[in-house]
């Protein structure tokens, strides 16, 4: 377990500062192998730091973004994390990046996993940035407690790129990246406000439940040091 935290006195810094850090990061991959990959998180939280990085001035061009998780309804929907990333990253010097998203109008969510996976099996792993969220309930991306497919989705082992996922705390059924794949990524960063929320982020850090905070998987397995962004 490996964590760099990066305090803010509000979310307007923290949005500025964690907005260039993906963007150097991208840079970087985008100088050493022409491209990069960028996996997002949707919820209230990102809005600020997404207006800011679509200003950032990298090639994004050679930009893919694709989604963490996403919920099993239409993109026009207001929940649809892949119209939010639309809303607010693919836009300004971000409007010309490539996306991927994960949600197609099959029958039910666990039929939607199979193409949203095959569009992830195409891109180059491991990703170069992961940006995730978190909470009150300790889970991230859409790894819920008591989530019907939480065992396998965080199986270290697991060879399934993407699974569905349904939970009381979900709301709607969910498709999310599995465990694997958000490890390994090159540079995780963890986006979390609100001192209820570093309330939580201390209790994961206390424990080894996994089950209980599914957040804990990550922490401890991410083969990075996590990059962890917090205001109050």
């Amino acid at each position: 377990m490996s964590i760099e935290r990066h305090d803010f006195g509000n979310g307007t810094d923290l949005a500025q500062a964690l907005a260039a850090a993906i963007a150097a990061k991208l840079d970087e991959a985008i100088r050493s192998r022409g491209h990069a990959i960028l996996a997002v998180s949707g919820g209230t939280t990102p809005h600020r730091m997404f207006e800011v990085l679509s200003r950032q001035n990298i090639d994004w061009n050679q930009v893919t973004i694709t989604l963490v998780d996403e919920r099993f309804v239409p993109t026009t929907h207001e929940r649809s994390n892949e119209r939010l990333v639309r809303d607010l990253l693919l836009r300004n010097q971000a409007g010309v990046a490539r996306f991927v998203g994960l949600y197609n109008p099959t029958a039910t969510v666990e039929t939607a996993t199979i193409p949203a996976a095959n569009r992830i099996s195409a891109l180059t792993q491991p990703f170069d940035v992961v940006v995730l969220g978190m909470g009150l309930d300790g889970h991230t991306a859409s790894f819920f407690p008591e989530g019907d497919r939480l065992d396998q989705a965080l199986d270290p082992k697991e060879k399934a790129l993407v699974l569905s996922m349904q939970a009381e705390g979900a709301g709607e059924g969910r498709l999310t990246l599995t465990l694997p794949i958000i490890a390994k990524a090159k540079e995780i960063f963890m986006h979390i406000e609100g001192q209820d929320k570093m309330d939580v982020w201390e209790k994961a850090l206390a424990g080894d439940d996994q089950m209980e905070m599914p957040v804990r998987a990550v922490i401890q397995t991410a083969q990075t040091p996590i990059q962890l962004y917090w205001a109050p």
